[in-house]
């Protein structure tokens, strides 16, 4: 203390506020417990939907949102309408289209593991003829095996999504590894990579379209000669600078006569908005958090007012040698905040390494805003000040000769 000024240092003060902490490691350790779930919980909900946003945004500057797709809608009359035949065809002649590829969606044909299945178990997969540059398109790779070319996509010859290859239990490639796809044999080729701009080939059987139109029966009469059918869903990558342009004219291209009955989206626009969702359910937990920050204050503060009582004689004696109330009151407020800031740091800690593992095992980046460890740090302190606020009034008005009644 200053002989001058009658105060104590900034580090006496410390060490003064610190030493009831030092006295009861493990009551304060439990006080702090609350302090310390409630900011880890803060830190863990801001960090982790911070990391999902950007391992969805970086999928999403992989993948390109450059890709548009173009589908059947719906007919006047309620009905599902098609896309003509010669629709690809058209949007490939459109200037800034980069590539085009297709699918046919065949509804009337399953896949099993085998013929023994029943019909109805069909797991939700399903058969689609695809062009041969399908992969370049969505740009997913295949995860064993190989993709369909010149040959083999007019053979009995299948690749499967990544979910339909699970279903069918279906985890290697060999050279008599065979699904039954529309009552009869069709070899495996190869498994896909997750397609994130187009879920749906995950589920799919993916066959060539010369031979879905031998061996599947999927043709449209075309001035009385058959041939294939119909595309179901054309994707088209655009020049990156030029997507709102060619997006306007593909509808009018695809279908001249109807364009009304074409739907075309944006792939990533559903993992953009996924991408502003992630925080959507953040309120729910980060409401818990704060739930669990009370409990650890009203936790402090009656640790504080025990402290108190415990704690007369030597307020007491302090106050006898000299120490004005504001001391008395510093000292235990302090207390109060030390003990809070602990919990706090331990708490934003926590939050950071939860995030770090999860983020990790994702392949996230590892991103935890500046507001959720420094508020986490700041709700801390407030929290210290005021539950220790009211027993370090009542610690400063206790007077001497009360307190030194207990000596």
């Amino acid at each position: 203390m200053s002989a001058n000024s009658g105060r104590l240092g900034f580090r006496d003060g410390l060490r003064v506020a610190s030493v009831g902490l030092r006295a009861r490691p493990l009551r304060a350790a439990l006080s702090a417990l609350g302090i310390a779930i409630g900011t880890a919980a803060i830190v863990g909900v801001l960090g982790l939907s911070s990391s999902s946003q950007a391992g969805l945004l970086a999928e999403i500057a992989r993948l390109g949102p450059n890709m548009l797709t173009v589908e059947a809608g719906t007919s006047l009359s309620g009905g599902t309408a098609q896309l003509p035949r010669e629709a690809p065809a058209r949007i490939a002649h459109l200037d800034n289209v980069q590539l085009v590829a297709h699918t046919a969606l065949m509804k009337d044909d399953n896949v099993y593991r085998n013929p023994m299945i029943p019909a109805a178990n069909t797991g939700g997969l399903q058969v689609r003829a695809a062009s041969l540059n399908l992969p370049a398109v969505l740009r997913t790779v295949v995860a064993r095996g190989t993709w369909l070319n010149e040959g083999t996509a007019r053979e009995p010859v299948a690749v499967l999504g990544s979910t339909a290859a699970e279903h069918l239990g279906i985890d290697r490639i060999h050279p008599d590894q065979r699904i039954w796809l529309g009552g009869q044999w069709f070899n495996v080729a190869g498994i896909l990579e997750p397609s994130p701009l187009e879920p749906e080939i995950a589920n799919s059987a993916l066959v060539g379209y010369p031979a879905a139109q031998r061996y599947l029966g999927y043709v449209s009469l075309v001035g009385g000669e058959e041939e294939t059918g119909p595309p179901s869903s054309i994707y088209v990558r655009a020049d990156i600078d030029h997507v709102a342009a060619v997006r306007s004219l593909l509808a009018e291209t695809a279908n001249p006569e109807a364009p009304y009955e074409v739907a075309v989206s944006k792939p990533s626009d559903v993992l953009t908005a996924r991408a502003a969702a992630a925080g959507a359910f953040d309120s729910l937990f980060l409401g818990l958090g704060v739930v669990a920050l009370i409990v650890g204050a009203v936790g402090v503060a009656n640790i504080m007012i025990i402290s108190v009582l415990e704690r007369r004689s030597e307020i007491g004696l302090r106050r006898a040698l000299g120490a004005t109330r504001g001391q008395i009151r510093t000292q235990f407020l302090a207390e109060s905040i030390l003990l809070a800031v602990g919990g706090g740091v331990v708490g934003v800690l926590a939050g950071a390494a939860a995030t770090a593992v999860y983020a990790g095992s994702k392949n996230w980046a590892v991103v935890i805003p500046v507001e959720a460890w420094s508020g986490g740090i700041v709700s801390a302190i407030l929290i210290g000040a005021l539950a220790g606020l009211l027993p370090a009034l009542r610690a400063s008005r206790m007077p001497p000769t009360v307190a030194l009644r207990t000596v």
